[in-house]
């Protein structure tokens, strides 16, 4: 197989190199954050939405120069690693992880940032096309809700010990409760709950991702006259819901077909997936 490269600091490397020394802070404290991305068509999906929620988070764990991360250094770079891997023309799974550099226990020595990019091709299964998920939920450690919570964080342990439950069970997606119970996200998607014809999703409050991708489907929505509620929500709504499906930026929207002995419609994901293929943004300047 021909050698794949990795983006560390600005050198591109073979990606089996190793380039994190022991003393690494996202090794040692989880101290950074990440976006995944979609490389489509020549470009990234909602790029300024990522980049605005990356800058936004790095903002608040007090990084520096937080505005050298824009569009045209995310874009740039991705390019330059994707033609170095030979990969134009495909859809790919982008991943920049910032991380804080320098030596320190618990409180740092420098507050500037570095990162790591990566690429990948992104696969498609029969299932991302004509098959809804079965879930179900994960109960064993509850995610805490704080103004931390909405981000991307390197630190990920209940996302992990949540994928080591959905593996041993078989499920194709399980969802995270908050500290209070309540539905706060699946493993690697937002929810959406659509039921008596209002969409429900959990409000950041509760402790969710802010994600790209939620962020536009609840835009469609408003495009198509659909009601957001970002509410507290029970599980027992899965229960009685009409349709949920779960979103993110290299996924787009997948419908669950299945909870238990529950099973669901999917006309309005399918009304979501349709205006999705097609949805761009007007960029204000």
């Amino acid at each position: 197989m021909p050698i794949q490269y990795i983006n560390f600091n600005g050198s591109l490397v073979p990606e089996d190199m190793a380039v994190l020394s022991a003393d690494n802070r996202a090794f040692r404290y989880g101290d950074g954050l990440f976006e995944t991305m979609l490389w489509k068509d020549g470009d990234i999906r909602f790029l300024d939405f990522h980049v605005e929620r990356l800058q936004e988070g790095m903002s608040l764990l007090q990084f520096e120069d937080t505005g050298i991360f824009d569009t045209f250094f995310v874009r740039s770079k991705t390019e330059e690693l994707i033609r170095k891997n030979n990969m134009m023309g495909q859809v790919l799974r982008v991943r920049l992880i910032i991380f804080r550099m320098g030596a320190g226990l618990y409180g740092p020595e420098s507050n500037k940032a570095g990162y790591v990019l990566q690429v990948e091709r992104k696969q498609e299964t029969l299932r991302d096309k004509k098959l809804g998920l079965i879930v179900d939920l994960y109960t064993d450690f509850k995610k805490p809700y704080s103004e931390l919570s909405k981000l991307k964080s390197n630190n990920a342990l209940v996302y992990v010990m949540a994928g080591i439950f959905r593996k041993k069970h078989a499920f194709d997606e399980v969802f995270i409760v908050n500290q209070a119970g309540n539905l706060c996200e699946a493993l690697t998607s937002n929810i959406f709950i659509y039921y008596n014809k209002v969409l429900y999703t959990p409000a950041l409050s509760e402790g969710c991702i802010a994600g790209v991708m939620r962020r536009v489907v609840m835009d469609i929505a408003l495009s198509e006259g659909i009601e957001v509620v970002e509410a507290e929500i029970k599980p027992d709504i899965m229960k009685v819901a009409d349709e949920i499906f779960c979103t993110n930026a290299t996924q787009g929207i997948q419908w669950v077909m299945g909870y238990k002995q529950k099973r669901y419609f999917n006309k309005i994901s399918r009304v979501f997936q349709d205006r999705l293929a097609n949805w761009t943004y007007e960029v204000e300047e």
